[in-house]
């Protein structure tokens, strides 16, 4: 009896240990688990090439995560860390381009920048005792803000002595992932054997204890929001060096992801916990989920659907880890036991992952003889109708050629697109078709398949410094040339007009706009009383078109420079659309041309986009197949209006 109660105590024991282990490296075990779903789902997962564009795509991420680790373990929250990832890039490219500042100047001043906008936060929080939350939220609009007012709205150049951050090592190892894996030391230092490490540790497991013990609470902080503002910064430049631009958009949302990157690695957002190795693995697992969910062709729409349930996952594990006693040890401050405990936990999860690479080799080892008929379809983005017009178009052609096709969608993201085009050329497929968010970033990305050799496709706009074996377009500065003739002739040459402008520093806006002023010229009686963005969203034009009515309520014409920004300045209008007030649209999308049958909407300057997309997947299986291709392939553009609108087939 004795012996079988021993074997029973020894056997719950072992299954307490192993619960325990899991509990305790919950990220880590879910990293493994992950590997080898997608291992096994897709055999262009496993490649070298892939592998280190995991790393490259987790880089940004983990670098802003990794200043978030700071502020979490101490309680806080940062919101602002993408706005100032992008306002610190756009401040180094313009120092070093627009003002001919030296480039070694201009890094430390934009690296100030970032510095300077934690300091304001830590200044809020601390001593204007405002919420982490609002401080950090108000800071993330000032930061967009400001990246705009310095760049206009336009991407600027990114000096090329500083892009070699997003080139290669030996052409092969990424410059980011080094960046990325120093940063990571950086932080593990900091947190495990610093004072202040030891104070964001004691500041968030109990901030009135921490004070009581003559802590200087205020001035850690401080200290905590600066870090994190130059780890913002830091990720910043390595984003526009991926790009070889500035983009005053970028890293839009970056927050959240570095914020679920410490949450997924283990931190508590209530402050105590969390280790950069955590981290790290928190940004690999959202790294590896977006890059396999690619591969595996899932809609961008569900990818998000997925990320948001790993997310509350996390948090869930957290919960049970805790309730099941299980003790997150704080950064450097484990025992030597614990520490060797560690570290051979990551021992062994190298050694699984090494025998899952070997193992998932051979699965996979066989290669498809059907490259050429696998195409990759990148688009800028799907929440737009014109866009969804060119997948649709894309996607007919397919399934009429027999053609594969993988449909991304970048959501106007220009190092997200960086990312897919990555996976694409990662993916062996037999050419990929391109419609950049900004022509100069998507050219970094175009060029690694021209090394790869798989022919790559533009449509609806080009790709700058990279090769495209065509360019499927119609002209937008012709279109806005076209929309300007017909709106100033529709108001006899003279009135005064407003202009909807499209999502700051997308070459969209800036042709459209550009063809539009030109075109204007001839029409000296025409005055344009104002100029605002609403961001391609018919929402937007709506909201806009109301506020500037309230300014210039005799306005006679709206140009909207797309079809959806145009609608939402139809509804502001009301009875007047159509009547005293002429709109001009662009894109020729189904619902503006309904607009227009109607009468509301007087004319849309038409691209055909089905067309478009149906142009562009014949030219990329041509081009896979090592056929000749027409450099440059223009679909007409057109001003559709009441009169021709019937014969109008899009």
């Amino acid at each position: 009896m004795a012996t079988d109660t021993l074997k029973s105590t020894s056997g719950a024991s072992g299954a307490s240990a192993v619960r325990r282990l899991l509990l305790d490296n919950g990220a880590l075990t879910a990293l493994i688990a992950l590997v080898i779903a997608m291992a096994a789902l897709s055999g262009d997962f496993l490649t070298t090439d892939n592998l280190l564009n995991i790393g490259v795509q987790a880089a940004v991420t983990a670098i802003l995560a990794f200043g978030s680790t700071f502020v979490i373990v101490a309680a806080g929250i940062d919101l602002s860390v993408g706005s100032v990832a992008a306002l610190s890039a756009t401040v180094l490219a313009w120092l070093a381009t627009s003002q001919g500042v030296p480039v070694w100047f201009a890094v430390i001043v934009s690296i100030a920048a970032g510095i300077a906008v934690g300091l304001v936060n830590g200044v809020m929080i601390a001593y204007g005792k405002l919420p982490p939350f609002i401080a950090t939220l108000a800071m993330l609009s000032v930061g967009r803000g400001l990246s705009l007012v310095i760049s206009q709205g336009s991407p600027i150049a990114f000096p090329s002595s500083v892009s070699h951050l997003g080139d290669t090592l030996g052409g092969w190892l990424p410059v980011p992932v080094l960046v990325m894996i120093v940063m990571g030391l950086i932080t593990a230092v900091i947190l495990g054997r610093t004072y202040i490490g030891r104070s964001m540790y004691a500041i968030g497991g109990n901030e009135e204890a921490a004070r009581l013990s003559g802590l200087r609470v205020k001035k850690q902080k401080l200290a905590i929001y600066a870090l994190s503002g130059l780890f913002a910064a830091a990720a910043g430049i390595v984003l526009a060096s991926r790009l070889s631009s500035a983009q005053p958009q970028a890293a839009q949302g970056y927050e959240l992801d570095a914020i679920a990157a410490v949450v997924i690695g283990g931190a508590s957002l209530a402050g105590g916990t969390g280790k950069a190795s955590g981290t790290l693995i928190g940004a690999l697992i959202l790294a590896v989920l977006r890059n396999g969910l690619n591969l595996l062709s899932v809609s961008a729409f569900w990818q998000q659907v997925v990320i948001g349930v790993v997310i509350a996952l996390a948090v869930l594990l957290d919960t049970v880890r805790r309730k099941a006693g299980a003790t997150p040890v704080a950064a450097g401050t484990g025992s030597p036991g614990n520490r060797g405990k560690q570290a051979a936990t990551y021992l062994i999860a190298a050694v699984v992952a090494a025998a899952i690479v070997g193992a998932m080799s051979f699965v996979h080892g066989g290669s498809s003889s059907t490259a050429s008929k696998k195409v990759g379809l990148s688009l800028s983005t799907l929440n737009n109708p014109f866009f969804v017009q060119i997948k649709k178009g894309a996607q007919q052609e397919a399934k009429k050629l027999g053609v594969s096709l993988t449909v991304t969608d970048a959501q106007n993201d220009a190092s997200q697109q960086a990312n897919q085009l990555q996976n694409f050329t990662s993916s062996g497929l037999g050419s990929i078709i391109v419609n950049p968010v900004d022509s100069d970033a998507a050219g970094p990305s175009v060029r690694s398949a021209n090394k790869a050799d798989i022919p790559v496709i533009g449509v609806d706009r080009g790709v700058n410094k990279a090769e495209t074996a065509a360019l499927v377009a119609s002209d937008n500065i012709e279109g806005g040339k076209l929309g300007a003739k017909a709106l100033a002739e529709k108001l006899g040459g003279k009135g005064k007009i407003v202009i909807l402008q499209g999502l700051a520093g997308t070459s969209a806006s800036r042709e459209r706009g550009t063809g539009f002023a030109e075109g204007l010229k001839a029409y000296p009686g025409i005055k344009v009383v104002a100029r605002q963005p609403a961001d391609f969203d018919r929402t937007k034009g709506l909201d806009v078109m109301t506020n500037l009515l309230q300014a210039h309520p005799d306005v006679q014409g709206v140009f909207a420079e797309n079809d959806e920004m145009a609608l939402g300045a139809i509804k502001a209008l009301g009875s007047k659309a159509g009547k005293s007030v002429s709109v001009i649209g662009f894109d020729g999308t189904p619902d503006g041309l309904k607009a227009v049958k109607n009468g509301t909407l007087y004319a849309s300057v038409a691209q055909q986009p089905t067309e478009l997309g149906r142009i562009a997947v014949e030219n990329a299986l041509k081009s896979a197949e090592g056929k000749k291709v027409e450099k440059t392939v223009m679909v007409p553009v057109k001003v559709v209006t009441a009169q021709n609108v019937a014969g109008f087939t899009g």
